[in-house]
Formats: C-alpha cells, structure tokens, sequence
C-alpha cells in the first residue's frame, strides 16, 4: 500500500563513509587466504567481526568458529578476531600447541600497549566501555591489576582509584563520540589530574561514520543502519541518528528485516552501515528502497579514507615462503614490516 501522498517527495541519503573499516578488510581477508593457504577447516577464535552475514559467508568456506581456545583441536589454526585477546589467551593456544594468526586490529593493539604501559608506569587506568564486550576483555587482560572498566558517565560515581596524581583514561574504540566525552568530563570532575591518552583512542572509522551520520540524521524522518545487533558500532550508529535529529532510525542486518510501516509519513531515509558491514548489503537496502519509490540517492560524504592494514605477519610469512618456494627464491626474501601498517 502506498503510504505516501503525491505531493511528498521520496529521496535517500547515502552517509559516506560507511561500511568495511581498514581492520575489519585485514580480518575477512585473513580467514579468507588462511582458507586458500592452508585449506579448511580454518578455526576462529570467536566471530571475526561482529556481521551475521560475514560470519556465516565464512563458515560456508570453511571457517569453524568457536567460543574458547580449548575447542580447537591440537594442532591446528586458530585465527584470533580483530577485537584482539588477552595474553591469557595466547598462553591457551601455546598449551593446545596451536599455531596462531592474530588478526587484532592495529587500531585496538595500540590501546593493548598504552594499556601496558602505563601499568608498568603504575597508573590507574580507567577503561571507557561495555562489560563484556570482546575488545573490553582483551584490553583488560594485558592489566588486570590496574585496570578498572567505567560503563558509560552513570558509572563514573563508583569508581575509586589508588592515586589522584596517577590516573589515566582509555576507551573502546567503537564508542559513540559524544557519550565518550562525556563520561571523560564526569571523570575529569572526580578526577582533575586524570590524563588522557597519547592519542585518541576511538578509531577513525567510527568516528567518521558517526559524522556522516550526524551530516544527515537531521535531514532524515527515518534512518536505516546496516549493521548486527552485537555490532557495537553499528548500534552507536542508531543512537547518533536519533541524537542528531532523526525522526526514527532502526538496525537491521538485512533488507527484508525493515518492516514497510516505518515508511509512512516518511519522505527522506537516510542509509548507513557499521564497520563490519559488506556493501552488498547497503545495496540490498538501496535496491528494497527503491522498489518502493525512494531511488533519488544524494551521497553525504563527510570524509575521505584511504587507510589500510597490511595481513597479520604470521600469514605474510607463509604467503611469501609459498611465493619463494614457487619462484625458486629464498624465503627470507622481502620485508616484514610488522603485525600492521598503515597506507593514506
């Protein structure tokens, strides 16, 4: 039934940027080429990214995911997920005689570090984010002494520390900005000395989604965000739309989850999608839209990205022994510039 009147006008805002962030297109390729390496089944230490269907486009490869280390049998592969882990965890693998591919974002193995930094250096380090979220617990275990887990400005009044004088903050990387802050100025309150980290934390893929989000949300009755439920950023991404002005904003992981009694009254949709998010998805968005007369597509493009992160090193290894092997080179050849480096 068409819920519009003739005189209202049907157009959708597409933000830019949306989807794939650099470290999740390092996690998907690393299961994807461990598979054409060393042949299935591959296993992964919990989902690779937070994307139903990416999970399951995988698991259809080859891929065997799996809740704890110890379910992997003796021996074999295990990929650890772009949200990182715990020392602890690699201590499993190494007991279970597991050869490991750590496909940890760059971007959350920089906040692994400050984390293990400034335990060494005996601060109090206040880690801004959900409990029990994959990437929370691995940035904890690398200081589970120091470490204390503020969730959100609500928690900051129960949080004690050692030392006033040494007290620093860390966040989650794929927190909403604007709550992020908040919670650091409530904590500055409590805390007047507490320090901040080198350098931001939250990645800039969320940030810029967030953005672009923000750029249309006011200009949308409703906002559609391409993401799964346990999508931490894709999550943050229905709350900034609401924030910034929208009318209404839903998270779905696929087209035929949006339900058609959202569109009545609605003349302008805005379409985004979170960092774990395949653009074959958004089209499938674009494409049930459009069935339904919203095919005027007008981008807003709040930034430009061009970062990349080069595969885990452990898999660059075996590629480029594979590759020596084949060209009769040696296998030391070429360089190993680390678990990530950035291009852009």
């Amino acid at each position: 039934m068409d819920r519009m009147t003739a005189t209202t006008a049907r157009k959708v805002l597409l933000a830019a940027p949306r989807g794939y962030c650099a470290g999740v297109d390092r996690a998907v390729i690393a299961v994807e080429k461990a598979l054409e390496q060393y042949g299935a089944p591959v296993y992964v230490r919990h989902e690779i990214v937070h994307n139903k269907y990416v999970v399951q486009s995988l698991e259809k490869k080859g891929a065997i995911f799996v809740d704890e280390t110890e379910e992997v049998p003796e021996g074999n592969i295990v990929i650890f997920s772009a949200h990182g882990v715990a020392p602890v965890v690699h201590d499993e693998a190494a007991r279970g005689k597991l050869a490991t591919i750590d496909a940890t974002c760059p971007l959350v193995t920089k906040v692994h570090k400050e984390a293990v930094r400034f335990a060494n250096d005996d601060y109090d380090i206040l880690l801004i984010g959900h409990e029990g979220h994959e990437e929370v617990i691995g940035t904890s275990g690398e200081a589970p002494d120091h470490i204390t887990l503020v969730d959100g400005p609500d928690d900051v009044a129960n949080v004690t520390v050692r030392d006033e004088s040494r007290v620093v903050w860390l966040s989650q990387t794929t927190l909403s900005v604007d709550e992020t802050m908040e919670t650091v100025d409530a904590l500055k309150g409590r805390f007047p000395q507490l320090i901040s980290p080198p350098s931001d934390d939250i990645c800039y893929a969320t940030q810029n989604r967030q953005t672009a989000v923000k750029q249309m949300g006011a200009d949308a009755d409703l906002v559609i965000v391409v993401g799964s439920k346990n999508s931490s950023n894709s999550v943050r991404l229905v709350e900034v739309a609401l924030g910034a002005g929208a009318r209404a904003a839903h998270l779905v992981d696929f087209a035929d989850e949006i339900d058609e009694n959202w569109l009545e009254g609605v003349g302008t949709v805005g379409v985004t999608s979170g960092a774990s998010v395949p653009e074959i998805l958004v089209d499938g968005v674009l494409q049930w839209l459009a069935e339904r007369g919203y095919d005027d597509v007008e981008t807003i493009t709040a930034a430009q990205e061009s970062i990349t992160f080069s595969l885990p090193k452990e898999l660059r290894r075996d590629l480029r022994a594979e590759a020596a092997e084949l060209s009769g080179r040696p296998a030391g050849s070429g360089s190993d510039s680390g678990s990530g480096s950035v291009d852009g």
